[in-house]
């Protein structure tokens, strides 16, 4: 049975606009259990679709599946293991050591320890999906320092 869902607490809005983020999942409640814990979030919908509201935004979840009709020709997958990505979420924190801290103590696995990037410090993590989390904490941008291009980027 899905969780009670009041209007304050859905992503829909009254006038203008929100932005949310879909992820389609393997698994709805290991996705949802795994957003809500270490980020704190509250879950909305437990399932069609699991709702998780983190601070001001939502992770909406779902299980892939083939083409509709709003979508023709458009089959939805979670991601594959490898390590391309094109997209991922970007999430920016007040005290990353303490996000860091907390996180791992939940659970969540981390590709390295919060490194110095001059702009900012950073970090990344992966979901249950294998879906790469950007954890950030502005730094030398707040002081106008940007960080070094990429270093196959050619600048």
């Amino acid at each position: 049975m899905a969780t009670p869902a009041t209007h304050d607490n859905l992503p829909a809005p009254v006038e203008g606009l929100i932005l949310t983020h879909f992820l389609t999942v393997r698994d709805v409640a290991a996705s949802r259990d795994f957003y809500a814990g270490v980020f704190g979030g509250e879950v909305v919908l437990d399932e069609n679709p699991g709702i998780v509201k983190i601070a001001n935004s939502w992770i909406i979840m779902n299980p892939g599946g083939g083409p509709t009709p709003d979508k023709p020709d458009i089959s939805l997958a979670a991601p594959q293991p490898g390590g391309a990505v094109s997209s991922f979420l970007n999430v920016r924190v007040a005290d990353i050591a303490a996000f860091y801290a907390q996180a791992t103590a939940k659970g969540a696995e981390f590709l390295t320890e919060p490194l110095d990037r001059k702009a900012e410090l950073r970090c990344y993590m992966r979901d249950p999906d294998g879906y790469l989390i950007e954890i950030g904490q502005a730094t030398g941008m707040l002081e106008g320092v940007l960080a070094d291009p990429p270093a196959d980027s050619g600048q």
